[in-house]
């Protein structure tokens, strides 16, 4: 057993939601208690201690929508012209990016990529893979990463029309292949999703297919749904329908997908996605990077649908893109009163309760019978700390690079901001090597 101790514990239990002085006990892999410090420690005397030392105590953080594959763009230029929409991002930088990937790339990506996540305090990532030139095996290489580093993920493969049919079907045999797999673990640390690009890369035969894959099998989908304005063009042009009624036409939307973006949505979309309970992730950073515009989070809220908050790649601290996600509808919107509550909301009511869907028990909480995935923030508040003002506290004060101890499944994976599962900067060498191999084949 170990006892996390002499901290501000957070919960994100609403019926327990802050414990000044309190503690967290771990056994095995789940939470069996927690409570005050000095009660703790008289009744568990055995446990080993982690003092966390007035630092905050909290729940691990989820990223409900990654790109694994897109690490080595950090520092690439390649010298493109200037980018006039969204298709041309694509086209000029990720889709000429992932067709150079090899199984090292992939494997070296994964790594490093889950090291910031650690380092970050994110517990539990949901990523969305390309690379159409290096698809078997792939969700393995990056399944294998993560269990090397104690991470819990669940991994999908982009299917899509645009690299050929070979592609197209290989992709689909790499996210059921996978997902079978993942279905026969025990351990629960690793999900299958059925990975799809978006409406505007599959054609009416290739969402078939897909679909046709998917029958039987216990998962979900996991797709880009109207990013830039082009995906919604394209399905009226095929179809007559907008995207969200195009993709539910097939029976893709559900309470097991992500329709990931969603930034080109009517209201009578955001109808369908409530009627079918279908999970909308949110990626603020990523949107206006890619200048595709503010996602109606906010209506989405007054439509009851639920939530969550990615990063698509962008980066792999969720307290930025938490930052971000606060500001970016006040700014969208004109208004000072948006934002703040359905932040919070999204990063850690429903990130939790998205990945706990996949998970056999909790994630994302700090309660007894929950995972205990967990970490320690070294913030110490200039200001009064109480459950009516954890928000304020997380938005405005803390940052990746304040997480001290990463715990993921009862297994401290980082301690002192030291990663204790893999030799990181051995990892770090390699990926310079790596990531300057690939650099070179997409310049020559």
């Amino acid at each position: 057993m170990i006892l996390v101790c002499n901290g501000r514990v957070i919960t994100h239990d609403e019926n327990n939601p802050f414990i000044e002085n309190g503690a967290v006990l771990i056994d095995e892999n789940i939470i069996n208690d927690i409570g005050k410090t000095d009660e703790l420690k008289n009744k568990y005397g055995e446990a080993e201690i982690i003092d966390a030392d007035g630092k905050v105590i909290m729940p691990g953080l989820i990223n409900t929508h990654h790109h694994i594959y897109s690490a080595f763009a950090r520092g690439l230029n390649l010298n493109n012209p200037p980018a006039k929409t969204f298709t041309d991002i694509l086209k000029n930088v990720w889709w000429r990016i992932d067709k150079k990937l090899t199984e090292e790339d992939n494997q070296y990506s994964a790594y490093t990529t889950l090291i910031e996540c650690i380092k970050a305090g994110v517990t539990t990532v949901f990523d969305h893979h390309a690379s159409p030139f290096a698809i078997e095996g792939s969700l393995f290489t990056l399944a294998k990463a993560a269990e090397d580093l104690g991470v819990r993920g669940s991994f999908c493969y982009e299917v899509s029309d645009r690299d050929g049919d070979d592609r197209l079907d290989a992709g689909i045999k790499e996210n059921i292949d996978f997902i079978k797999y993942a279905n026969s673990r025990s351990d629960d640390m690793v999900k299958g999703m059925f990975g799809m690009h978006a409406s505007f890369t599959l054609s009416h035969e290739s969402l078939l297919k897909c679909v046709k894959a998917m029958e039987g099998l216990n998962s979900g989908y996991h797709v880009h749904v109207a990013e830039g304005i082009e995906d919604v063009y394209d399905s009226l042009n095929r179809s007559g329908k907008r995207v969200v009624e195009r993709l539910n036409d097939y029976g893709i939307l559900g309470e097991n997908t992500f329709a990931v973006h969603c930034v080109h949505v009517n209201d009578r979309e955001m109808d369908i996605l409530k009627e079918t309970n279908t999970t909308v992730i949110n990626n603020p950073e990523s949107n206006m990077g890619n200048a595709v515009g503010c996602a109606p989070v906010i209506r989405f809220f007054e439509k009851g649908l639920t939530v969550g908050l990615g990063t698509d790649g962008y980066t792999s601290d969720i307290f930025e893109s938490i930052k971000v996600e606060n500001i970016t509808h006040k700014a969208s919107l004109c208004n000072p009163n948006v934002g703040f509550m359905e932040t919070g909301t999204m990063a850690f009511k429903n990130n939790s309760k998205i990945a706990s869907k996949y998970f056999k028990k909790e994630v994302g909480i700090l309660k007894e019978g929950a995972y205990a995935d967990l970490i320690v923030v070294d913030y110490n508040p200039l200001t009064v700390m109480n459950e009516n003002n954890l928000f304020g506290h997380i938005f405005f004060g803390m940052t990746g690079r304040s997480v001290d101890t990463t715990i993921i499944n009862g297994k401290v994976v980082m301690k002192d901001r030291k990663i204790l599962t893999v030799d990181e900067d051995k990892i770090l060498s390699k990926s310079r090597e790596v990531s300057a191999k690939l650099w070179d084949r997409l310049n020559s």
